[in-house]
């Protein structure tokens, strides 16, 4: 990928107050005067990295990578783990998206359903939303009082800590829109009838709270983002740009974690096959 900078770009390092506005929806500049067209070959270079890289995993079987997705409405969680990890071989990845919660999982802790789903030695495993709703929309619906999301920041970070010094590798990442694109996103699944089925009356109530989850996102990203497991703001007006902002995140992390392919103490025997 004709990379001008680097993907660091897109890591959240400051510490202080996040303010969305200061991030672009609808930035491009690592792929120089390149389009949409010209993306597709360096897409397919890095999912066939991420397919190799996601195989030594899966070999190796000592570490674990959890990715972390969350957005607005139509921000794309789905688009991009449909394009980004098309070609994983399905052994080695599971996506878990968390609907409301059942009355057994209302019952416990609010980390309890997806400690469950948490990626194993070998695997990649992708949240499609995650327990950051269990603050965002818990705040911006007022389901329950400050008293309980409040205490979530803290059981989130030491949460995360555990899982990383566990053995670990968390990718967060926000799908970063506009609201006018939003709003484009959501006018295209009234317009088409094939997208009917992803349209839901509430995501316009959600809209006409564009701001209040706005400034919660900033307080998730100020109040959780770590060295060991921090935040990537991507910008998510060009979908194609997202794809490859996401897979190159992908590939150079899998990367730096130095994976090597098991040895077994069988190959030091004479083994002939007749």
């Amino acid at each position: 990928m004709p990379v001008q900078g680097s993907i660091e770009k897109y890591r959240v390092n400051k510490k202080g107050k996040i303010n969305l506005s200061d991030y672009s929806t609808n930035d491009k500049s690592l792929f120089g005067h390149g389009g949409k067209e010209d993306s597709y070959p360096f897409l397919d270079q890095l999912r066939d990295e991420l397919q190799a890289l996601q195989t030594l995993l899966y070999a190796e079987s000592k570490r674990r990578v959890l990715v972390v997705i969350q957005a607005m409405d139509t921000g794309g969680k789905d688009g991009t783990v449909k394009s980004v990890f098309s070609r994983v071989d399905p052994q080695g990845i599971h996506v878990e998206s968390f609907k409301k919660p059942s009355e057994e999982e209302l019952a416990h802790d609010f980390l309890w359903r997806m400690h469950q789903k948490v990626p194993r030695n070998g695997q990649i495993v992708v949240f499609n939303r995650s327990y950051y709703e269990d603050i965002v929309a818990v705040r911006v619906k007022k389901l329950f009082p400050e008293s309980v999301w409040r205490p979530r920041y803290r059981h989130i970070v030491e949460f995360e800590r555990m899982l990383v010094e566990e053995g670990t590798t968390i990718i967060k990442l926000f799908l970063h829109i506009s609201k006018d694109e939003q709003k484009m996103r959501l006018q295209s699944r009234l317009d088409n009838p094939a997208k009917h089925w992803k349209f839901n009356p509430d995501d316009l109530k959600d809209r006409a709270k564009w701001e209040e989850f706005e400034k919660v996102y900033e307080d998730v990203i100020e109040k959780t983002g770590s060295k060991y497991a921090p935040w990537h703001i991507i910008p998510a007006d060009r979908k194609w740009y997202r794809n490859l902002v996401v897979a190159r995140i992908m590939v150079d992390t899998l990367k730096g974690l130095d994976m090597k392919f098991p040895i077994s103490d069988w190959l030091a025997e004479d083994i002939v096959i007749d």
